[in-house]
């Protein structure tokens, strides 16, 4: 028998939820609405399985909102609701979503070109190479500035060397990124801290403030600013019905895949679902999603040491977790990927899918575009597939008479496909649909 990755497909997690209204918290003091795990039919004991992984690798505080409500939150070692902790590269999406309120407020343009703000000879490029550098370029990690330099971080511009023209390359680049902070400045008349307090903290309830640190500057809060700002993303920067990021478009962009070379990367957003990803110092193109675990949908702000922004629209829900570096990666996502195992193990009503796949039962091409060919070394009675909530999407019964099947007229997305061979065997694949 094969052995492949245990899916655990949580019936309360449903698409259904998605029209259901938010709720958010009031502005001040610590009143959160709850939401018990038992209505989501949540088993005690895999929560303290998944608790205990979280302990097992430094976490400081973890939290689950579903419609805005609490239904996890705990917190470990000395870690309090108050503590304070760095969001570290999570909080690159808190400049993300004040560079688009700085559009919408015609302060900006992410067609600017950077030195508008900056000023001529902000990097060690010729002015025409300079010249082709945007806002844009900065928000997507396109920049085409050398991301192998001594220094990562530094915003010097000897630091800041030419690689290849703007918007031709992707690379994990901090220092280009950082420098945005200035463009809300010079754009806006505020500094970073002010601009986030008068633009962000005051509409939400968040609390926390930028720190410098060497050449960056660091957001740091409490684990419930964080879930505010989760819940803000959630609802497309709407905070019980204050509108505090009106640009549809820029939102829409914010959140969705921004260019081509990496499109699990938005607006310094990751994105989940995507045919192909590159991480932090790579320039290697992996195919398949950044965090198969997860629902296809998520989109998430990661930071050093597994600093965790998670939303996913398709179930309202917002996942937070802060702590210390769990595997020491640059971004997070395999720790990402692990927490989801034990997040789809929750529902004590989930239907586990085997942890095999029988050899006798293999599709391909996988991904398809829409059909995928079985082949068998028995007689099949049925093949049925599901969506990623166990709902039968398409099914073919006996008698079958063919070895090609369609799902072209369904979205993209995973899929599972559980062949019934005559003799009552059955087995399990996943199926990825894309364009």
């Amino acid at each position: 028998m094969k052995h492949f990755l245990l899916l655990f497909i949580c019936a309360a997690f449903s698409l259904s939820t998605a029209a259901q209204v938010l709720y958010f918290p009031p502005k001040t003091g610590t009143t959160w609405d709850t939401l018990s795990p038992q209505s989501l039919n949540w088993c005690p004991n895999e929560i303290s399985d998944l608790y205990a992984y979280l302990d097992s690798n430094d976490t400081k505080a973890f939290m689950v909102l579903k419609d805005g409500r609490v239904v996890l939150e705990k917190y470990f070692d000395t870690h309090n609701v108050y503590s304070l902790w760095p969001w570290n590269s999570a909080g690159k999406t808190i400049t993300s979503f004040l560079i688009g309120i700085a559009q919408q407020d015609s302060a900006l343009s992410l067609n600017d070109t950077s030195s508008k703000y900056l000023g001529p000879g902000w990097t060690s490029c010729t002015p025409s190479q300079e010249d082709h550098i945007r806002v844009w370029n900065q928000l997507t990690m396109t920049t085409g500035l050398d991301d192998n330099v001594a220094d990562k971080y530094c915003t010097i511009d000897t630091c800041l060397l030419f690689k290849a023209q703007a918007g031709t390359r992707w690379a994990y680049h901090n220092a280009p990124y950082t420098l945005l902070d200035e463009v809300i400045n010079t754009a806006t008349g505020q500094n970073l801290n002010a601009y986030t307090l008068s633009k962000l903290k005051v509409p939400t309830g968040m609390t926390g403030t930028f720190v410098t640190a060497g050449f960056n500057n660091v957001y740091v809060s409490n684990a419930r600013s964080m879930a505010r700002f989760g819940l803000l993303i959630l609802n497309h920067g709407i905070w019980d019905g204050d509108t505090l990021l009106s640009d549809s478009t820029y939102e829409f962009s914010m959140r969705n895949s921004s260019q081509f070379i990496n499109p699990s990367y938005g607006y310094l957003w990751w994105l989940n679902g995507k045919s192909s990803y590159r991480l932090p110092t790579s320039q290697f193109n992996f195919n398949g999603w950044i965090n198969p675990n997860a629902p296809p949908d998520m989109f998430a702000a990661w930071g050093k040491d597994g600093q965790l922004i998670n939303i996913v629209p398709s179930q309202n829900l917002v996942l937070i977790r802060m702590g210390n570096s769990p595997d020491g990666n640059p971004i997070p996502n395999l720790f990402n990927n692990k927490i989801w195992k034990y997040m789809n193990r929750l529902d004590c009503a989930t239907i586990q899918l085997d942890e095999y796949v029988s050899p006798e039962f293999n599709i391909n091409p996988n991904p398809t575009t829409g059909n995928f060919n079985v082949s068998s070394n028995e007689e099949l009675h049925d093949v049925t597939v599901f969506d990623h909530v166990h709902r039968v999407v398409r099914t073919w019964q006996n008698p079958i008479k063919s070895d090609s099947f369609s799902i072209a007229d369904l979205p993209n997305g995973l899929y599972f496909v559980r062949f019934t061979s005559s003799f009552g065997e059955t087995g399990y694949q996943r199926i990825i649909k894309t364009n």
